[in-house]
């Protein structure tokens, strides 16, 4: 029965506190854009070194006549996600 009591206890108090959060703040909000647009590119950058090693490792092995592993495309240079929002903008000014 203390177990139960103790459940809903903490059943109801986490609920309470996890419905008490305010909502972001657009610095935050733009905070938390940047970091998930770094983490993606992080990814982008680290399938690109997978491709290559995987590419170098497969040329060490292919036997002569077959045809080379495709070829791996570099990812862009990093910006920002708010570089990319302000850059229409300014265009439209310029004219």
């Amino acid at each position: 029965m203390k177990k139960i009591i103790a459940f809903t206890f903490c059943a109801f108090a986490g609920s309470s506190v996890l419905a008490a959060l305010p909502p972001l703040t657009p610095e935050q909000a733009e905070a938390a854009a940047l970091t998930k647009a770094k983490a993606a590119y992080g990814d982008r950058v680290g399938a690109y070194k997978l491709c290559l090693s995987q590419n170098k490792v497969a040329d060490q092995f292919r036997v002569p006549g077959t045809p080379a592993p495709g070829a791996c495309t570099a990812p862009p240079p990093f910006v920002p996600p708010g570089a990319v929002a302000a850059a229409p903008a300014a265009a439209p000014a310029a004219k």
